[in-house]
């Protein structure tokens, strides 16, 4: 994983703790204030979401424990697609002259999101070009058949 995506999931374990957890604890006491918890939803509620922050919490200091946190900064530059590194794909469709062209940074699984850019170095597309050097092709197989993307640039971000 990389510096900025633990440093995320520190925050998020920070938040759930200092913040989530006490007011969590607070409405189960609220809850147990109103008497007969059998029919206490507000009660079974806020149990529900304790479970759901602890359970969160124990993810998140299992995940930071085992992360291998890499430092994409004193990596040195190369034209070589590494973890870390922002590529530009070229998406060219087989017998068009139409092309796609797409960026994405390649993270770790914890850090991935398509919104942002970001895909997990273990997705299909982080796969087929890891390695490559800008002008290599990287063949993704889909159900639709194989999906070919070209390595136009690679910059260590």
């Amino acid at each position: 994983m990389t510096v900025e995506g633990a440093q995320a999931l520190r925050e998020e374990l920070q938040q759930r703790k200092s913040v989530q957890r006490p007011q969590i604890t607070e409405a189960i006491a609220e809850g147990r204030a109103h008497g007969d918890l059998k029919e206490n939803a507000e009660y079974h509620a806020a149990r529900e979401q304790q479970g759901f922050n602890e359970g969160r919490i124990q993810e998140i200091e299992g995940r930071l424990a085992d992360a291998q946190i890499i430092d994409i900064s004193k990596m040195t530059a190369s034209d070589k697609v590494i973890f870390g590194s922002t590529v530009t794909l070229i998406h060219t469709e087989k017998g068009t002259k139409s092309s796609a062209e797409i960026r994405y940074k390649i993270v770790g699984e914890d850090e991935a999101d398509l919104k942002e850019g970001k895909i997990s170095v273990m997705s299909p597309i982080a796969r087929a070009i890891i390695g490559k050097s800008v002008g290599d092709v990287g063949v993704v197989e889909t159900p639709n058949g194989q999906v070919e993307y070209e390595v136009d640039s690679v910059v260590l971000v």
